[in-house]
């Protein structure tokens, strides 16, 4: 019998897995906050995030780890050194729920980066989704009222960027594989963030070193669930789920730093939650369709 039907709930449980994963990282990363720089935290995540990965690294093919994109790896991991720095700060000084839910922003910018860079047609329905996943931002950030804090677009700003680097991430796939493409995003990552931060360098004391550990075995632990999940599952059934790391992390700030659940926060994220599951929903849709027409091209005669 096929082991096909279980597939969906084991990458449910992937998914899941991710989510708390990232969510114990960020909530590690605010705590490493209150006695190290950001800087210095996106360092010692990469680092320890690179020797977390190095052992399922080893056991891959060492000919299926070469490249012949360098330059675009470059490219690609310093723009994602940039969304990391931006995303740590907005973790370190926002409220974590705010900072959380701002960054599920990403698939909006995913939508715009894929017109502008793969020129990918886009329909007036996903265009829908993307003016929603917007209008969401706004409820959050709310520019003009008195609760508007200019570090919220320092949050926007890493979401733009993951968006770009997800595009980039797809190029590169078409030719490297997942270990490769981990690889070299490792290998530039530890050297570009440390350059920065030995300009502010602080050794981590005491149980700072847990929470900078924490930070790079969790967010490593959550790519690697993260990417097995989307093997086994749909990406329109997985999206909901990363949802759970919000009120993971809001329950966090309240307990640990004394932060209340902005109503609004709540609002907003709902909205982007919406437009985020619509998002995934075409993509799963327009795949499927690609995929049950890509053998009928393939039988027409004379091709």
């Amino acid at each position: 019998m096929s082991a096909a039907p279980a597939h969906p709930l084991r990458a449910a449980g992937f998914m899941l897995g991710s989510t708390l994963s990232f969510g114990v990282m960020a909530i590690a990363i605010r705590l490493a906050s209150e006695s190290l720089h950001t800087f210095e935290i996106a360092f010692f995540r990469n680092f320890f995030g690179l020797l977390a990965v190095l052992p399922l690294l080893l056991q891959a093919n060492r000919g299926s780890l070469r490249t012949r994109q360098l330059p675009r790896y470059f490219v690609r991991c310093a723009i994602g050194i940039g969304s990391m720095l931006a995303g740590f700060w907005a973790i370190g000084h926002l409220p974590l729920a705010q900072a959380i839910s701002l960054s599920y922003s990403t698939p909006v910018f995913v939508t715009i980066a894929a017109v502008v860079f793969l020129h990918e047609h886009v329909r007036a329905r996903r265009w829908a989704a993307v003016a929603l996943g917007f209008l969401g931002v706004l409820v959050i950030v709310r520019p003009g009222s008195a609760d508007f804090s200019a570090g919220t677009l320092i949050a926007l700003l890493a979401a733009v960027l993951s968006g770009v680097v997800a595009i980039q991430i797809k190029q590169l796939s078409r030719i490297d594989s997942a270990n490769t493409i981990v690889l070299y995003t490792y290998l530039f990552w530890v050297p570009m963030s440390l350059l920065p931060a030995l300009f502010v360098w602080e050794w981590p004391v005491g149980i700072a070193w847990l929470w900078v550990v924490a930070a790079g075995i969790f967010g490593t632990g959550g790519q690697v669930l993260w990417t097995h999940a989307l093997k086994l599952g749909e990406v329109s059934a997985l999206t909901p789920i990363s949802f759970m790391q919000l009120p993971l992390v809001a329950t966090a700030g309240w307990l640990w730093f004394g932060e209340s659940l902005d109503r609004w926060t709540v609002i907003g994220a709902a909205i982007i939650l919406a437009s985020n599951a619509y998002i995934a929903h075409r993509e799963a849709v327009l795949a499927r369709r690609a995929a049950s027409a890509a053998p009928t091209a393939a039988a027409k005669p004379g091709e």
